[in-house]
């Protein structure tokens, strides 16, 4: 309880009640109580620098250090947090090389206490974008250890690299020189000494660069946001998984009596079937045999294969040889896109999913069900007689889950269905009785996704609890659990050949995983916002990835480097991603209404392929140009939020619907669905 002024107070007590400095006090109590941890921490740093009656105390520059970086830092950071957003972007790039530089600065000159109170109070900006570097430097507690630490000598002997239109940076400089007493003469002996400040032509743009590191940024040599050198991260296998020997016999055979019957019923050139487009010759291309850069088959444990497995590699080679040739570059071939709209779901449509030979399409609800439809519009009959009873119905509802479905999956042979839901548990459907087979449980906490294996016997989860965890349809219990996010992890999807696993998180994030080991392999690091959608090219080497920042990132898996960034969906964000067959187009569904394609390779310096020979009756594209905006009143809103990088080749609006799925099919025709708002 507070004493009373007069009353009863000890004569010459060091704070009067009512003073400066118990006011300061108060103050300070009510923060840390409040949970403003951070303006606490500066009130604090302030008031042990002023007297009893509230003056600031004159000292030395080396008594104070500690007060000059932490008010310098955050002096920038109110700036920034204040500028216009066509600027914020690119200044939000400095924050790092300083608040690292300070930290080094404080504890170098023996600062120890203020130093690590500086780092506490603000690493978390930090971490989901320099996490490795971050746990790195923090065990840093001795100015001995600034001299010896490999990192940190690598940052006090080399100059961060920070690219900014010169308008920014003219910005920039100006606000420091007309706040030099503010901190402002700490910020530029900062820069000066340590970063490097590249001016680029024009003027910034909010939508052609973002709040991530820029190509040519950083400290050369260094990837950042990890605490080594891009050539010692962990190898990985990025070829297809070989097939089985026997099996490849047996779909030899099967394709050679598949040819012999073609040629028996009538002429090559009457049915179409050319030189060099036989079965097995394009079998020959696409048949996963063991390369160097290939797994061991025995990596990935499979059941043996049937003759259901036979049957299904037959038809992707007839699937390949019919498929349509899609391309980016300057004259764009482009994919066809067949829209599903999904009306009166009162807004209960969490997620969809298309099976692999366009037949199926599953639906999950709010309201705890799954529904599935025939896209050919034909009855859905259970081998179960009474299921079929009066009538076989048209679409199949499945009811199981105790709470919201947020994720479905098909297996690649569309014999069964995988649903996740808010109950925490994962339910495994038949596809020929609509009934469930097995309920996984295990995680302790919603599921957001789940996803088939590419082969379909195992199948991951992304959880609410932070882990991702790897399972077999044959087991209720996960092998294996990936813990190393942040935060929830929202997505996930597999590499082609199964042996590794990639996750998106709400941490900013997404990984890669070894599935033999459990192991975090890759760490992809640029996103501002949560990431929503991932998808692995069916060649296997890169990634794609989107989040709520509007942004769909491209990175090279072997070296964990991000190639490129494209924007287009507006500031909305981004729901689902799919590579073609080729891997060198990719298109994208969003809450902007819209369905996006994107060339790869456009921009990132890699070899593009030839143009495809054109299919007969197919006139030429031009994908350069931009699909116009439907007529209607507000269409210049929508026209000024939708600036697309250069590498967009065409985009497809729909009428007040959010694009949920869009996914290439085997032929390389776009399916997309979407749900009607009303």
């Amino acid at each position: 309880m507070a004493t009373q002024p007069g009353a009863g107070a000890p004569a010459g007590a060091a704070h009067t009640a009512g003073s400066p400095q118990q006011l300061n006090q108060i103050v300070m109590e009510y923060l840390s109580k409040k949970g403003y941890s951070k303006t606490e921490a500066m009130l604090r740093v302030e008031s042990a620098h002023t007297d009893a009656d509230g003056r600031p105390i004159i000292a030395k520059p080396e008594e104070y250090a500690d007060v000059m970086y932490e008010r310098a830092y955050s002096h920038l950071r109110r700036w920034i947090d204040n500028s216009l957003d066509i600027y914020k972007p690119d200044l939000k790039r400095l924050e790092y090389p300083i608040f690292i530089h300070f930290y080094l600065t404080m504890i170098s000159g023996g600062h120890l206490t203020p130093g690590k109170t500086f780092w506490k109070n603000h690493v978390n900006e930090h971490e989901a974008t320099h996490g490795y570097d971050l746990e790195e430097l923090s065990r840093i507690n001795l100015p001995v250890h600034v001299e010896e630490n490999k990192l940190a000598k690598l940052y006090r002997t080399n100059k961060y690299r920070v690219k900014l239109p010169v308008t920014t940076k003219n910005l920039l400089l100006h606000f420091l020189e007309e706040t030099a007493d503010d901190g402002g003469q700490t910020l530029l002996s900062c820069l000066n000494q340590h970063i490097e400040l590249i001016s680029l032509p024009g003027r910034a743009s909010l939508f052609v660069r973002g709040a991530e590191l820029q190509e040519g940024e950083g400290i050369v040599g260094h990837t950042s946001g990890r605490g080594d050198l891009s050539e010692n991260l962990p190898n990985v296998k990025l070829g297809m998984l070989p097939m089985d020997k026997e099996l490849m016999k047996e779909v030899e055979e099967e394709l050679r009596e598949e040819d012999t019957k073609m040629k028996d019923i009538s002429r090559s050139d009457e049915l179409g079937v050319t030189a060099g487009k036989s079965l097995i010759d394009e079998f020959s291309k696409i048949k996963r045999e063991e390369g160097e850069d290939s797994p061991a088959r025995e990596a990935i444990p499979l059941p043996p294969y049937t003759i259901a497995d036979v049957e299904d590699e037959v038809r992707q080679v007839k699937e390949y040889r019919e498929k349509v040739q899609i391309k980016g570059g300057p004259s764009p071939a482009l994919p066809s896109v067949c829209m599903y709209t999904f009306h009166n779901t009162n807004d209960g449509l969490h997620c969809l999913d298309f099976s692999q030979d366009a037949e199926l399409v599953a639906g999950g609800f709010a309201e705890s069900y799954v529904r599935v439809w025939s896209l050919k519009g034909t009855p859905l009959e259970s081998i179960i007689p009474s299921e079929n009873l009066p009538v076989v119905p048209k679409s199949r509802r499945l009811i199981g889950h105790s709470g919201p479905i947020y994720g479905v999956s098909f297996s690649p042979d569309r014999k069964y269905l995988l649903s996740s839901s808010e109950d925490k548990s994962t339910r495994l459907w038949s596809m020929d009785t609509y009934t469930a087979l097995v309920v996984y449980k295990g995680h302790d906490a919603p599921v957001w996704d789940v996803s088939f294996g590419p082969f379909g016997h195992y199948f991951a989860t992304a959880s609410y609890e932070h882990t991702a965890r790897l399972w077999s349809c044959d087991h209720i219990y996960p092998l294996r659990i990936f813990a190393g996010h942040l935060s929830d992890v929202d997505t996930v999807t597999w590499h082609p050949n199964s042996t590794y696993l990639f996750t998106g998180s709400a941490d900013k994030t997404a990984r890669m995983w070894d599935v033999n080991t459990g192991n975090s392999v890759r760490l992809f690091s640029g996103h501002s916002a949560p990431v929503t959608a991932i998808a692995a090219s069916p060649d296997g080497k890169y990634l794609a990835t989107a989040g709520e920042d509007s942004l769909i990132s491209i990175w090279d898996i072997a070296g964990g480097k991000r190639l490129k960034a494209m924007r287009g969906h507006g500031k909305t964000s981004i729901y689902s991603l799919s590579f073609s067959r080729e891997s060198n187009v990719l298109v994208s569904g969003g809450a902007d209404m819209t369905v996006r394609c994107w060339d790869v390779l456009h921009g990132t310096g890699l070899p593009t392929q030839d143009a495809p020979e054109p299919m007969p009756g197919m006139g030429p594209v031009d994908g350069t140009a931009k699909v116009d905006l439907p007529q209607g009143g507000n269409n210049k809103r929508r026209g000024k939020d939708v600036v697309a990088t250069p590498d967009q080749l065409a985009v497809w609006y729909t009428k007040k619907a959010p694009v949920y799925k869009v996914q290439f099919t085997r032929k390389n025709m776009v399916m997309a669905g979407s749900a009607f708002l009303p």
